[in-house]
């Protein structure tokens, strides 16, 4: 009989090869799995963005596809937010000299709209125009997701959407708002 340590690995080779065989199929839960795989790799978000981007990860495993889209937004604002005031919001001060009254992200939250916050990203260097559309356009579908409507995302749209909001978190990496 192999030892225990083999079995394990063999076991651990069959799930990885059987996700691999049943993603290509539209309704299958290794879909999810895979796009989890490709979360992890990405090892840039902090421990709160972290938590909301795995929460997205579970409502996709459990059907709640609306949920799935509104959490991972989340997970990537938080990510936004938090480059926007990496320089202690200089630049962003300097984007929008009338926001002077907000000291910080936590009030800009307040009183400036999503919307809002995401056009900074071109005027900031953070993303191009094209870019910045892409992001507002993810805003327009997070908000037909928490708020009634009769949009009703299904596996596919969710998974492509969560593996956009990947590629975006992993476009804005290591950038700095000027």
């Amino acid at each position: 009989m192999p030892p225990l340590n083999d079995l394990r690995a063999r076991a651990a080779a069959f799930e990885a090869e059987a996700h691999a065989l049943f993603g290509q199929i539209e309704s299958a839960r290794s879909r999810v799995i895979q796009l989890d795989e490709s979360y992890r790799k990405l090892g840039l978000l902090n421990l709160k963005q972290d938590e909301l981007m795995r929460q997205a990860l579970r409502c996709a495993e459990q059907g709640l596809y609306r949920a799935a889209h509104v959490m991972a937004w989340a997970a990537f604002m938080d990510f936004y937010e938090d480059l926007l005031a990496s320089d202690g919001m200089v630049a962003l001060r300097a984007a929008r000299p009338g926001w002077t009254h907000v000291a910080s992200m936590e009030e800009l939250r307040e009183y400036q709209a999503e919307f809002g916050l995401l056009e900074l990203a071109q005027p900031l260097h953070l993303a191009t125009k094209n870019e910045t559309r892409a992001l507002q356009s993810m805003l327009n579908k997070r908000n037909q997701c928490a708020h009634p409507s009769s949009f009703t995302p299904d596996l596919n749209s969710t998974l492509g959407y969560m593996s956009e909001v990947l590629h975006y978190l992993t476009l804005l990496a290591g950038k700095t708002p000027h």
